[in-house]
């Protein structure tokens, strides 16, 4: 009997370290990253949700370019550098390494300059936006190159749980190889 009362009480002394152990700063940012690149539900529901905004893209366009997105965020790296905390605020410090996209958009864009007859529709002398998105993607899909770039991940403490607050959109786009 004292055995299993003596079990009991270690069972619940490892599951609350264990879940102290868990609520700290750096752990929430680290489950945060995993959920990119384990292509969390939720990850992935927010990476639709954004695509299917996008209307100027094809149905093909779109499926590509998710792609893309899953490959990125499949091959996420980052290493945390610092983390500080000031009573029930945190920050810390990461740098992540990605697919520099940005790069190849740019790229894009300054090709379609310079070769802009490439792209022109016969019937009106415009650019054909479908045309150039299917080079853009073909473009971002050739993308091996990655770039690091530094986040900084603010926290706070709100019923001794750290909580994560929302990332900027200048992180989401480092985030997605996508910032420049």
């Amino acid at each position: 009997m004292k055995r299993k009362i003596l079990f009991l009480f270690l069972g619940i002394f490892l599951m609350v370290g264990c879940s102290q152990m868990m609520n700290t700063p750096t752990k929430q940012v680290e489950e945060f990253l995993s959920k990119y690149q384990t292509m969390d539900k939720k990850v992935m529901s927010q990476l639709d949700e954004v695509i299917d905004s996008a209307g100027t893209m094809t149905k093909e366009q779109k499926e590509k370019y998710r792609e893309l997105m899953k490959n990125q965020y499949k091959n996420l790296a980052y290493k945390i550098k610092d983390d500080k905390e000031d009573g029930n605020e945190a920050t810390v410090e990461v740098e992540v390494e990605v697919y520099d996209y940005a790069t190849a958009i740019k790229n894009s864009e300054s090709y379609l300059l310079t070769h802009k007859e490439e792209f022109l529709r016969s019937e009106d002398s415009t650019v054909n936006q479908e045309k150039f998105m299917d080079y853009k993607l073909e473009q971002m899909d050739k993308v091996k190159d990655k770039i690091k770039y530094t986040l900084h991940f603010v926290l706070e403490k709100k019923e001794k749980e750290w909580k994560l607050e929302d990332i900027t959109d200048i992180d989401r786009q480092k985030l997605h190889g996508l910032y420049s």
